[in-house]
């Protein structure tokens, strides 16, 4: 009973230590950081790169010596039987067979086998192609890295968009259900017109629709955060970066001026990979055509006994060994070998193909992510001035309507292009940070 006790008071102490190793807290940087060790397709990509290394070895190990054992037993449970001559014994008669069998009824036998590859074409070439395959598995993990970084970047600005759209709706709607009570007030009092009032009503409705919208999108996005970070769906993450912050971080202008280097760009250096297995597939085609010299030796021992008495003194036994060489040599195979040849020049060609288009590809995607992100922070820097413009005309329209001035209609276009600056604000914001990433991905600085 001690003993239980004593474990639950264990598991209670460790238990809240090891809910505490999982951070809640994260500004983009730690959230990224902690999707490239936790996410899904970051986890199976460096899975993926372990099992090419294993690959590797598995193929270099191919060629190293091997050394294999059998063991057979043979019971003949109706042994077969030979006709002999009756003149081969004394007191047989000639033209006439004396059925002999020959053998004991019970074999037992052991033999150990080593083999070593002394040439093999097909071998060099294998060895080659997995080492890479190898630089491939760390290009794709790379590549990965890159979406998983683009996604979460992504998925942690609409998360920011969307809190930052639940404040602003709530102090839109502060602002018109203050105009909507005291245009009612006026209305009791037969100062005001029912328009008015039915004015407010419609702009508040729409503002509570979007108000809960939004704030089902809050909880959407974050979970779609959590999932790429590798989290449950329910953990109670917290950004600590507000999104006016974060934009200010990712204006960098100074990034369009970066130097390119294709060799860089992890496409490039995929299509590169492409390439490289096309040429080892050629070479490997060629080297079939190569002869194949193997060496082994081997050890072996038979019995002819009962085999549970195999290793005792009294069994009858005998040892063998042969030491041999294998040569195959590829003489005709009807131009099959030539067609496959041929097909892997193609295949070769191809890919060349493909390795010029994806330069120019990534030149024109340089220059078009290069334009979005400059077309990116001046829309930021347009729709803010916008907003505070927008800002000055709702304030001066209240102003004007609780003056009595200004129609409830003046007001409601005044606030509905207010709401309209402030969305299009936001989206720039994410806009901005969206952009950089993507250039960023394709400079790969």
């Amino acid at each position: 009973m001690r003993i239980k006790l004593t474990l639950l008071l264990l598991i209670g102490v460790v238990a809240p230590g090891l809910a505490q190793e999982t951070p809640t807290r994260f500004s983009l940087e730690e959230a990224v950081a902690f999707a490239l060790e936790n996410n899904y397709s970051a986890i199976n990509a460096n899975r993926d790169l372990v099992d090419a290394q294993k690959q590797k070895w598995e193929t270099i190990a191919s060629g190293l010596p091997q050394i294999t054992g059998d063991i057979s037993y043979q019971d003949q449970i109706k042994q077969p039987v030979s006709l002999v001559p009756g003149e081969f014994f004394p007191d047989g008669e000639p033209g006439t067979f004396v059925p002999v069998i020959f053998g004991p009824p019970r074999t037992t036998s052991a033999t150990a086998t080593l083999r070593q590859q002394i040439f093999d074409g097909t071998y060099i070439v294998g060895i080659q192609a997995t080492q890479a395959f190898l630089r491939y598995s760390q290009n794709n993990k790379e590549k990965t890295e890159q979406e998983v970084r683009k996604a979460v970047t992504e998925a942690y600005g609409n998360v920011l968009l969307a809190r930052e759209s639940v404040a602003i709706l709530e102090r839109n709607i502060a602002a018109v259900d203050k105009n909507l009570y005291e245009t009612e007030k006026l209305l009791e009092n037969g100062l005001a017109e029912e328009e008015s009032a039915e004015q407010l009503r419609i702009t508040s409705a729409t503002l509570y629709n979007n108000l809960s919208s939004s704030q089902r999108m809050t909880k959407i996005t974050l979970q779609m955060l959590n999932v790429l970070m590798g989290l449950p769906l329910d953990h109670p993450t917290e950004l600590t970066q507000d999104l006016d912050v974060l934009v200010q971080e990712q204006t960098r202008p100074e990034l369009l001026d970066a130097e390119f280097t294709m060799e860089n760009n992890v496409d490039f250096k995929l299509i590169q990979n492409l390439n490289e297995q096309r040429y080892y597939e050629l070479k490997l085609a060629k080297s079939r055509a190569l002869p194949t010299l193997n060496a082994f030796i081997n050890y072996g021992r038979t019995g002819f006994s009962d085999p549970f008495s195999y290793f005792d003194d009294e069994t009858q036994s005998f040892e063998s060994s042969i030491l041999g060489f294998d040569l195959s040599i590829p003489i005709f195979s009807s131009l099959r070998r030539s067609a496959g040849t041929q097909r892997a020049k193609i295949a070769l060609e191809k890919a060349k193909t493909q390795l010029q288009e994806t330069e120019q590809q990534i030149e024109l995607q340089l220059a078009r992510s290069r334009s979005d992100y400059t077309l990116a922070i001046e829309t930021y820097q347009t729709l803010k001035s916008n907003l505070a413009l927008a800002e000055r005309i709702e304030n001066k329209n209240q102003v004007k309507y609780s003056e009595g001035i200004a129609t409830s209609f003046e007001l409601r276009q005044a606030q509905t292009q207010l709401y309209t600056a402030q969305q299009e604000f936001l989206q720039a914001m994410v806009n901005v940070i969206n952009k950089k990433t993507e250039l960023e991905n394709i400079i790969n600085p």
